[in-house]
């Protein structure tokens, strides 16, 4: 595939991922008055991050209303937040992460931006790549479940003590457009301000820290790779073990060994980088293909 070609593809990305970020968060006037969109929209889960606090959240994080079921004293369990994970999982994966999550958005423009040195990983990937586990199993579900309040009710941990999503979508903006806010700020805004500024800073020297290693719906659609609608394939026939696919990977996958990693988003490039059309997706029709 020609260099110029490339580059269209990967600007398609780019508009897919701005256009859904727009839809999704297009409520202006949350974030000219500074409060929150309270429409019926609001009761229906969209596929990636967005904050519900965010003043032009048209819809709900799932992460956030799964949090919000967990911990409430009259429910444990809703059939339609763990139906809608299983259906986007089961569909897309972690297509979600690549081409529709807003904060995905935000860390593909930050990396962008020059810097003196670009690494693809931290040290300690391979270890590293399961905190995101450890955070959907302890912070999105033991703790809302298991630490309660007098009233019985549980505490959204994810959202209150690491998104930096919502700090940056929803706390950030909702500052700045409300005085009252702003003054009641305390410690846990200022918390929340040094983890957006870390997850900033290492956006600038590694593609998507917070994907690889902290975001617990990445880990949640990760686990349907292996089975979902939506796959990569490797024709075993064509494949050279180049390893170019796997230079190109900005997440770090050997894609012609493991092309449904858990951790992979499906920004496409591997499949843009074969020149022998090894590597493909299930939603192209091909004859005689061998998946590794």
């Amino acid at each position: 595939m020609d260099k110029q070609k490339k580059k269209t593809d990967s600007r398609i990305r780019l508009w897919v991922q701005a256009a859904f970020t727009a839809l999704t968060n297009g409520y202006v006037w949350g974030f000219v008055e500074g409060r929150i969109f309270t429409g019926p929209t609001k009761s229906l889960c969209v596929p990636g991050l967005n904050c519900y606090s965010c003043p032009g959240a048209l819809g709900s994080c799932p992460i956030g209303s799964l949090q919000a079921v967990l911990g409430s004293r009259n429910y444990r369990f809703s059939f339609y937040i763990f139906g809608f994970l299983v259906l986007v999982g089961s569909l897309l994966g972690r297509f979600v992460c690549g081409w529709l999550c807003p904060f995905g958005l935000v860390q593909d423009l930050i990396y962008k931006i020059p810097f003196v040195r670009k690494w693809k990983n931290l040290p300690g990937h391979r270890v590293l790549v399961w905190a995101k586990y450890v955070i959907l199993l302890v912070f999105v579900i033991l703790l809302p479940l298991l630490v309660l309040d007098i009233t019985g009710q549980g505490a959204p941990w994810f959202c209150q003590y690491i998104c930096p999503s919502g700090t940056l979508m929803a706390g950030i903006p909702l500052m700045i457009g409300n005085e009252a806010l702003r003054g009641a700020a305390g410690f846990l805004f200022a918390w929340k301000g040094v983890i957006l500024a870390v997850i900033v800073l290492l956006s600038l020297m590694i593609y998507r820290p917070f994907c690889k290693y902290l975001c617990p719906l990445g880990a949640v659609y990760g686990l349907f790779h292996p089975i979902a609608l939506y796959r990569y394939r490797v024709d075993a026939e064509k494949c050279t073990h180049c390893g170019k696919c796997e230079k190109v990977c900005k997440m770090g996958i050997q894609v012609w060994k493991t092309p449904n990693s858990r951790e992979c988003i499906r920004c496409g490039d591997c499949i843009r980088s074969c020149s022998f059309g090894a590597v493909d997706s299930t939603w192209k029709k091909r004859k005689d293909v061998t998946e590794k």
